[in-house]
């Protein structure tokens, strides 16, 4: 019942923010549109594995299909791979915006703006066809049971039936790449954006900003942190009931507090989510 609460907080919270933007043309600029596609992604993300989770749930034989095993893994790292690269565009617009203000309009056009959220969702899918073809021809034999509540990279390794070394570097290679890569990304244009605030003379200027870079960095930390602790030692057979806890919490709290932490705080989106509410 808890799983199933938070899981349709996150749908209505989401859909409430791609709604409300939608409906108010004073929303419609590049940024806005990078967080409607983004509150998309967590929809999507959330609902690659969670309904089949609280269907095992109260399911007595727990079962999934190799095929939907694998486009359950699939589906479900691409867009974690999207989400990372969708912040990694937030955070550039962030920079834009604080620390060149007088450029921002000239260079985040329509145009860019469609590039970066074609980029994010194409990015995110292509990078992980190279894993999930590897585990496709990883070799299984019984008993399948996986020790987890989704096909996750490791537990799926564990199931081979003769050592994969090669593969498992690959994949681990592959991911690290687009979580570190994009996180170092983010760090260094949120070190500019920290540089550039604290030179604003105006108290009330560096609150305004501070405020801002503060709920993008809050989404950022829930995001990370968690992948990051996760994917520590990938590929180990023991896979401890810590490791379930963290990705359980990345694949299910971290898009149920995004809309909470990066739109509610935002005064033109209450608005708007007002006015939306108003005419229904």
């Amino acid at each position: 019942m808890i799983f199933s609460l938070i899981y349709l907080l996150t749908l209505t919270g989401n859909t409430s923010i791609i709604c409300a933007v939608w409906s108010s043309r004073k929303l419609h600029t590049p940024m806005y549109v990078l967080l409607t596609n983004f509150s998309f992604l967590e929809v999507c993300y959330v609902s690659s594995d969670v309904p089949k989770m609280l269907a095992n749930l109260i399911s007595q034989t727990k079962s999934i299909s190799y095929a939907g095993c694998l486009l359950q893994f699939y589906f479900f790292f691409s867009m974690c791979a999207a989400e990372g690269l969708f912040l990694s565009a937030l955070s550039f617009d962030q920079f834009l915006a604080i620390c060149r203000p007088l450029h921002y309009s000239i260079i985040m056009t329509n145009r860019l703006c469609a590039w970066l959220v074609i980029f994010c969702w194409l990015g995110g899918f292509l990078w992980l066809l190279t894993p999930v073809t590897l585990i496709s021809q990883v070799p299984f034999c019984g008993p399948n049971t996986i020790d987890h509540f989704l096909c996750d990279l490791a537990p799926l390794l564990a199931l081979s039936c003769a050592p994969v070394p090669g593969i498992t570097l690959a994949c681990v290679v592959i991911s690290s790449l687009i979580i570190f890569l994009t996180f170092l990304y983010i760090l260094g244009t949120y070190f500019c954006v920290l540089s550039t605030v604290l030179n604003v003379p105006s108290v009330l200027g560096k609150h305004k900003a501070f405020s801002t870079c503060a709920s993008h960095l809050a989404v950022v930390s829930l995001f990370y942190g968690s992948v990051m602790v996760m994917y520590v030692s990938p590929g180990s057979g023991d896979y401890h009931g810590m490791q379930k806890f963290v990705t359980l919490f990345y694949a299910l709290a971290t898009p149920f507090f995004n809309p909470i932490i990066y739109n509610f705080r935002n005064k033109d989106m209450k608005e708007a989510l007002k006015k939306f509410l108003y005419v229904l």
